[in-house]
């Protein structure tokens, strides 16, 4: 291997000790239970109360089944991520499993990718979070915040204020400390899993089975057609991996946090439209922006219940940015640990155990953006990214089991290659069913990337740095 080229891969055993230096030690606090809050607080947000309405509308009664298929389809590569998660208990997620498997270049890529997407993902998610808590403030009080102080620019106002409030309280919270932060995700997931079991109770317990038929009226393609839709209400799951440097026990907790969390949110979501159906049409669900509040509303009668349904949006994407900006920062830390990106950001607040003054710096970041600039289309990124990162991860599981042939694994994927291969060719074909201007944005970010990585990164690396050449 040519050690200090920008193919060079870190040993595995290099980057675990690297948790250990002085200075940028992060303290191991999360217990399973936090860990699985993680996956479930990341992945339930708006795509259970929103996109069950456009998926519905492709598929009809059959989006049931599209969601099964979204699940299977992540269910590939979240076995990818629970092998390398308990094997490289190391902040950085993907990024470090690159950086273990592909290179230096391939693993700055995908950090970088990773930067853009959490970065717009949690501005995007505070920007609904303001939408969904003037719905609840209507639903509940008949009164809302003025559109001066609710929206961007371009929407008629002066900035988001809402946004602004939410990215940094959770900016403070992550700051003050990971074992008080994921003890507030708890309480949140908590609640609105209790939100979604009200609406599963109400639904069945007014159930019929005449919105079933036809059950599939757009066919096969209906079914696949909104599963790609739908797929994306799934991402979130990645993100515990963000927390295995902090993991108290990361070869046992990691896998079951990783493969549980998808497995509650896939059983929450399938009871939670087979409900919908059976108490509301297809038509009207997706003629609404709020459908599940939409199905209760219309379909069982229960006008009421769309307050409740507001604060369990509002409480789910508060969870959603508390977690997705978690793993943000400690894939920036990663970087920045490893001299790709400034290492004094590295620094860990000897108080709070925290990555203290590179949190503060991207909620600020992260809080104008969401405050100003209206994101788009530009979201969109946030699912090539996801799927990009899917693939890359698949690809190590491979490369490693290769390379690395008795490194110690506490959890192994089964029928390697086979079951990698299948998470990539799931994720290659979703990423060919997005826009081409998604496409020319993404590669437009990675050239800029690039040219960071050249200009700094390369010469600031620790594989060459003074460590590495007395190694």
């Amino acid at each position: 291997m040519a050690r200090h080229g920008m193919f060079a891969t870190r040993d595995v055993g290099s980057l675990i000790s690297g948790t250990t230096e002085e200075g940028t030690r992060l303290k191991k606090a999360v217990s399973v239970r936090h860990l699985t809050a993680m996956g479930v607080g990341a992945i339930i947000g708006t795509g259970i109360f929103v996109v069950i309405g456009e998926g519905s509308r492709i598929a009809g009664p059959a989006v049931v089944l599209s969601f099964v298929l979204a699940a299977v389809a992540c269910a590939f590569s979240a076995l990818s991520y629970a092998e390398l998660a308990s094997s490289i208990p190391v902040s950085g997620s993907a990024y470090t499993y690159a950086y273990a498997t592909l290179g230096e270049v391939v693993a700055w890529i995908i950090g970088w990718d990773l930067i853009l997407e959490y970065g717009v993902s949690v501005a995007a998610i505070a920007l609904g979070w303001g939408g969904n808590l003037n719905a609840f403030l209507d639903a509940a009080f008949g009164w809302s915040l003025p559109t001066a102080i609710a929206t961007s620019p371009e929407d008629g106002g002066i900035f988001n204020l809402p946004a602004v409030v939410v990215v940094l309280a959770i900016t403070f919270l992550l700051v003050r400390g990971v074992t008080e932060s994921l003890r507030v995700n708890l309480v949140m997931v908590v609640i609105k899993l209790l939100v979604l079991t009200f609406f599963i109770v109400v639904a069945f317990a007014n159930f019929g089975t005449g919105n079933f038929t036809p059950f599939a009226p757009h066919g096969v393609d209906g079914i696949t057609s909104a599963a790609a839709i739908i797929f994306f209400a799934y991402i979130g799951f990645d993100a515990v991996s963000t927390g295995s440097e902090e993991a108290r026990n990361p070869a046992r907790d990691l896998p079951l946090a990783i493969i549980g969390s998808l497995v509650v949110c896939t059983v929450f979501y399938v009871l939670t439209v087979i409900g919908a159906i059976g108490i509301a049409t297809p038509e009207q669900m997706s003629a609404s922006d709020a459908p599940l509040a939409a199905a209760l509303d219309q379909g069982a009668g229960l006008n009421w219940a769309a307050a409740v349904l507001a604060l369990g949006a509002v409480v789910a994407i508060t969870s959603v940015v508390l977690v997705i900006f978690y793993g943000q920062t400690r894939i920036f830390f990663a970087m920045c640990r490893d001299g790709l990106l400034p290492r004094r950001l590295a620094a860990v607040n000897q108080r709070y155990g925290t990555p203290a003054r590179l949190t503060i710096i991207l909620g600020v970041s992260i809080s104008v953006l969401a405050a100003f600039v209206p994101l788009g289309t530009i979201v969109e990124l946030v699912n090539i990214g996801t799927l990009f990162a899917f693939v890359l991860v698949n690809i190590g599981v491979i490369v490693l089991r290769r390379t690395r042939p008795d490194m110690p694994r506490p959890y192994r994927v089964p029928w390697v290659p086979v079951l990698p291969l299948i998470g990539i060719a799931f994720a290659v074909y979703l990423m060919a069913d997005l826009p081409l201007d998604t496409w020319i944005r993404f590669v437009g970010w990675m050239a800029v990337g690039l040219l960071i990585y050249f200009l700094y990164g390369y010469r600031h690396s620790r594989l060459r740095g003074p460590e590495s050449r007395r190694s």
